[in-house]
Parts: structure tokens; sequence; C-alpha cells
């Protein structure tokens, strides 16, 4: 045999014994249970050790997410011997055939598997695996159980962890756990059945963050599969490692005292240190204590009525609401009318009443009293030219190329998208563009005159009270924003990256500047919509709204809103609040709920007053005629 022929003898020789050793494996791996099961009992050794998530603290530094000690009742099917099921059931207090429907629903809730090259279909259920038989027991709860545990063999304690809520206030930020499903299982290894997971608010958004770093503990089993010690001594045991702490920008005492002030009223409130994009406060009302969804019993307990609740408390409005903005909108319009220069600081338009509705004053001579009074024909006037600017042949194109500039303006405000801010459920709001309105009425086939209900923030343009919020902040700043973000910093860290950077909008400094002086004659000359915003030693700067409402072609009762920033210079808070149907106007209710905000965000609380007094008496939930 020449080596030619050798060296192919050897090759066929490797290829055999390779078809042979990937046969064994797939029969091994696939085909037969045994060494699945087998692998099974071998992981069963290595325990996993979830840390607690991350505690909370506020911007003050008050723990408002802590975690409680709780406790898992665990069975292990296979130690279980001689089970009197009467003696355990009055242990735990249930009923005979609650324990033997309880082992059922175990077995069942594991799922079968069906091995496709077999044909065999065997339960996922292992009687050698623990399982929670009863979960979330507290400590006093297992004081009565544990006294006589070891009377039962194959049961045990096992400690956990679920949040707890010192204080019972912003639900719709924090959000809530609820326990993995097995997509989720499946998609990440860092879970497993039984575990938690962040459903809403800032725990979904930072789930990664939130659950810290998994331990691992070996140990050492009898031939009954029971704990006799660590192996090696814990030589190779880690440590699991708790999550930082998570500091946020939310003042919670600022927080509970908006919820109060929401009580009885459908609506929100939005507050912003303008220099940093933190948001101080977030109130959804109607709302709840989160503590309610802490738990599986309780989530089981309480989401069906939170759900079918008609007041809506799980829906979070600030984010995910979108309002015509009103009034408020103008001023938006008066930077844009500046910026393009189709009007100075010094335009003047008269208060034609024949052009568009408005209530009693005189006509404006400037941008700064539109402004403070509000003035509907002036603002019209001003959209006008900021649409129509004779840059066309046509009015229908001119109008095309006059609102494409004046949604680039808008965007560049963060208006008509999501702001990116670290929580789920955000809406983008509506700012119409020429491709909006083409869909509606046909490419060229409307002008100013089509959508002249933009110029005083009704009609198509929606926002949500977040965005009303950045709006004043940006006011505050002077034509800049950072993106409204919860979380200040992990540990001894500071927030995201993306949560430090400056967004400067398209209008100039200078151009705020008549704007913000009519802001603040809004609150304090004769004149202003906004009287009751004002607040002792602090100039406040604001802006009402008040939004027609309607139902089909049924007229309700319009909404109130008002967004302000304080102080004048160097600003600490910027506020927006929306009431819904609340009637009267922004000044009526919005002003003085933003004000009593702003009183207690810069002193630390608020002195009793008659306006204090009438915000928490008044009841507003129900009316809507």
């Amino acid at each position: 045999m020449n080596f030619d022929s050798r060296k192919y003898v050897f090759i066929i020789i490797f290829v055999l014994v390779g078809i042979l050793y990937a046969s064994k494996l797939f029969y091994m791996q696939v085909v037969d249970d045994t060494w699945k099961i087998r692998a099974q009992q071998i992981a069963e050794k290595r325990r996993e050790i979830t840390p607690p998530r991350a505690v909370v603290f506020d911007r003050t530094g008050k723990k408002i997410v802590a975690n409680k000690t709780y406790y898992n009742l665990m069975m292990v099917e296979k130690n279980i011997k001689n089970l009197d099921t009467v003696a355990f059931a009055k242990l735990i207090g249930w009923t005979k055939q609650e324990v033997r429907q309880r082992f059922f629903d175990i077995r069942k809730g594991e799922g079968r598997y069906y091995n496709r090259h077999t044909g065999k279909t065997t339960s996922n259920y292992q009687k050698i695996r623990p399982y929670p038989f009863i979960k979330e027991l507290t400590a006093e709860e297992m004081v009565t159980i544990a006294a006589r545990l070891e009377d039962f063999q194959g049961f045990y304690k096992e400690v956990t962890s679920m949040r707890n809520y010192p204080y019972a206030n912003g639900a719709n930020i924090l959000g809530y756990l609820s326990e993995v499903n097995q997509q989720e299982i499946d998609k990440d290894k860092f879970y497993k059945p039984g575990g938690h997971i962040g459903r809403s608010g800032i725990e979904r958004f930072y789930e990664k963050e939130f659950r810290g770093v998994k331990g691992i503990k070996y140990i050492v089993t009898s031939a009954l599969n029971n704990t006799v010690g660590s192996w090696e001594n814990g030589k190779y045991d880690t440590t699991a490692v708790q999550a930082p702490p998570i500091k946020l920008g939310i003042d919670i005492e600022l927080q509970a005292y908006g919820e109060k002030l929401l009580e009885n009223k459908r609506g929100c409130i939005v507050a912003i240190e303008p220099s940093t994009g933190e948001i101080l406060a977030l109130v959804s009302s109607p709302n709840y204590d989160p503590n309610l969804l802490v738990g599986n019993r309780k989530i089981r307990e309480n989401y069906p009525k939170l759900l079918a609740n008609p007041d809506k408390p799980l829906f979070p409005r600030p984010l995910a609401s979108a309002y015509m903005p009103g009034s408020t909108f103008k001023l938006l319009q008066s930077l844009i009318g500046m910026q393009e220069g189709v009007i100075t600081k010094e335009s003047g338009f008269p208060c034609n009443k024949s052009v568009v509705g408005c209530h009693n004053h005189p006509s404006a001579q400037n941008v700064t009293d539109a402004v403070k009074m509000s003035c509907n024909p002036y603002f019209y006037a001003v959209t006008r030219r900021i649409i129509q600017q004779g840059k066309k042949s046509s009015s229908e194109e001119d109008a095309e190329y006059g609102l494409g500039r004046w949604a680039k303006y808008m965007h560049s405000f963060g208006l008509g998208e999501r702001l990116g801010t670290d929580i789920t459920g955000l809406k983008a709001g509506n700012i119409p563009d020429p491709k909006y309105y083409d869909k509606w009425y046909g490419h060229h086939h409307w002008k100013f005159s089509t959508i002249r209900s933009i110029s005083i923030g009704q009609g198509e343009v929606q926002l949500t009270p977040l965005h009303l919020a950045n709006m004043a902040a940006i006011m505050a700043n002077r034509g800049w924003y950072i993106t409204p973000h919860f979380v200040k910093g992990f540990g001894k860290k500071g927030p995201r990256e993306e949560y430090t950077i400056k967004h400067k909008t398209m209008v100039e400094r200078s151009n705020f500047l008549p704007v913000v002086e009519g802001m603040r004659r809004v609150v304090y000359e004769a004149g202003g919509t906004a009287r009751r915003a004002r607040v002792e030693g602090v100039t406040v700067c604001g802006k009402t709204g008040t939004i027609e409402n309607y139902r089909g072609p049924l007229k309700l009762r319009n909404h109130s809103a008002f967004i302000a920033f304080a102080p004048m210079n160097n600003p600490k808070i910027a506020i927006s609040v929306f009431i819904e149907n609340a009637g009267g106007g922004g000044g009526t209710w919005a002003a003085p709920i933003a004000s009593l905000m702003i009183e207690q965000y810069i002193y630390g609380k608020v002195k009793p007053s008659p306006k204090e007094k009438r915000i928490l008496d008044a009841v507003l939930l129900k009316k809507e005629r």
C-alpha cells in the first residue's frame, strides 16, 4: 500500500470516528431523556442567589423604594415522606382540598416537553427540584409556620424580598414588578421561574441597572437530596452583588404635595429643574398607592380593580395623554415670528374679533403685551405671516413652504416627537406638517385659512403635559433644554450621557427676552390672566391656556392649563399643570395649583391660605358639563 492509499484510510477512519461521536452526542442530548435528567440533577447542585434590587432615593436623600423581607414556603416532592395532609393544611391555614390542588397546579404549571425525535411527551416537572408551594409570606405569617415546619419533611423556608414604598406616591413613575414569563426566561438567562422583572415605570426602563449581579453557591447533597454542606467549603462560591443605589431627581415631598392638590381632580402636574432637565415631580391624577401592586397576591387582588376603574389610575397622563395646548402655544408663535423676521418685538396688531373671538382688552402694541393679554387675533396675524410669507407663486405653495419651516421650529423645541425621557409609555403628540394636511385635503389643496386654529394651540396640535413642562424649561433657559429625565445618578456615577446634552432651539436668545417679560406681566400686571399664580418673594413667569373641550358635537367644560417657571432670573423650577374638565380659564385652576407647587419647592413648605384651601376642597373629577 503506497502513502496516498494509507492517507485515505486514515481520513476514512477519522470521518467514521467523528460520525460515531456525533451520533452518540445526538443520542445523549436529544433522544435519550435520561441524560437530560442527569444534567438537571447536576445543575441542581448549583444554586443561584438573586440579590435584592437596587434601592431608590429622591434628590434630598429620602429612601422612596426599599426592599422588605418575605418568605417562600418551598417543597421538594422527592423528600416529602408520609405527608399528613390534614395537619399540614391546618398549619398553613388551608383546606385539605386546597393543598392537593396546589400540588396539581405546580405540576401543571411546569408544562410538558415534546421530544420530536422519539415522539414522546413528558412533563417538565421534576420531583428532585424545589418549587415554591406558597409565595410571599410575611415574617409574621412565616413565624407561625416555621415553628412546626420540621415535622413536614420536604418543606423548607426560603428568604426572598419584595418592594416596599415608604411614601405612597409616584406610582406612575416608579412602576411595579411581576413574575417573569417563559418568553422572558428564554430570552435572558438571568431570569428563572418565579423571578421578577420591571413591568412599568423606571423599574422597567432601567431593569438591568436595578437587578444587580447573581451569586453562585455550590452545595453537597445526601442520597436523599438533602443539603449537607457547601462544596469545597465554598471555595468556588460567588457573592451576589446588589446594584448600587439609584438617585432620582424627584423631590418626594413635592410629588406628595402635588398628588394631594390633585385629589378629586383629573389631570397632571410636571415639574422640571431647567438647568439639569431633572424631573422634580410628575403627578398623574387619579393615582394609586404603589404598595397595592407589591407581589403576586396583591397584583391579583388589586390590578383588576385598578384596570376597571373608569378614572384610569394606571394611565400615566403626563406621558401618554396628548392635549391641545391652547394659549400656552402662543409663546412659540411669538418666538418663531421674530426669528423668521415676519414681526419684531414692537409689532402690533388690532384685536379684531371679526377674525377670531377674543376677550375684552386693548389691542396689543407689541409682543410683550400680546403675551400678557393672550390676544387671539394678534397671534392669528402672527401665525398667518409665518405660514404665508409670500415666497411662492400660489397661496397653497406658500403655505406648504411656511408650514414646513414652522414645523421645523416646533421640532427644535422637542414637540411632535417622543422626548427620550427615561421611562416607558411616552407619546409624541402631534405637530402637523405639510404631509399631514396633504393626507387630509390633498396636495396643494389647503392654505393658512384652512389650518388657522393652530395659531392659538387648538385644532390638530397635540402636546403632552411633559412637552408643556419642557416648553416652560426652554423659556426659563431662554432657548435650550436638557432632555427631561428621572435618574440623577447610579451610586457614585451621574446620569446617562444623553441626559447631560444641551439641545438648542432654532430661536436666538434675544428673541426670548420680550416673551419672558410678557410671561412676567401675565402674573403681575393688570390685564394679565394669571394673578392667582403669584408667590410671595418670588417672581413667577407664566402663561395660561383655556382649551375648548368637545366630545363630538357636545361641548364639555373647558380644560385649564398653565405653564410657568420661577424665579424669573436663575430659575429653579419649570412647571406645567393641566386640569381636565375644570371649567373657567387657565388662571382659574391650573395657575394657582402651579403657584402652590412653586412655593412648596422653593420654600420647602406652603403657608396655609384661602388659595390652598380652595384647591384642596375643589371636587372637579365628575364635572364634565
